[in-house]
């Protein structure tokens, strides 16, 4: 999903992430690949796994290019301290986000039945 930029101060994009991206060496915090680089990408699980073009006897599958992003540790959008901001690439970003996106959805599906059932009078049928 793109950034909406609004969401976040001003300087984002001109001194909070360079800073960032310049403490971690312009390399994810967590796994270490480079921002920029070509990887491949092998989906085990539903779970992406890096590693360089052809390596570690995994079957890989696609070509990747990293782009680092800016993580908010706490998951907090307005705590921009940058002891809790890290330069993460798509993989160890989303393994961050995880349980926060599982929570997201559970409270959608609870949502989504609770206006069917105001709607509609009847229970929800989960496919």
């Amino acid at each position: 999903m793109p950034i909406d930029y609004k969401k976040y101060p001003p300087d984002w994009r001109s001194r909070i992430r360079p800073d960032i991206l310049k403490r971690a060496n312009n390399r994810c915090e967590i796994c270490g690949v480079e921002n920029g680089e070509t990887v491949m990408r092998s989906r085990i699980a539903m779970r992406f796994n890096y590693g360089p073009l052809g390596a570690g006897g995994v079957m890989l599958t696609e070509p990747v290019k990293i782009v680092l992003t800016i993580a908010h540790l706490d998951h907090d959008r307005t705590n921009n301290d940058y002891s809790n901001l890290k330069a993460l690439c798509q993989k160890c970003h989303l393994d961050l986000d995880r349980e926060q996106h599982r929570r997201n959805a559970a409270a959608t599906r609870s949502r989504r039945k609770i206006e069917h059932e105001r709607n509609n009078g009847q229970g929800f049928l989960e496919l």
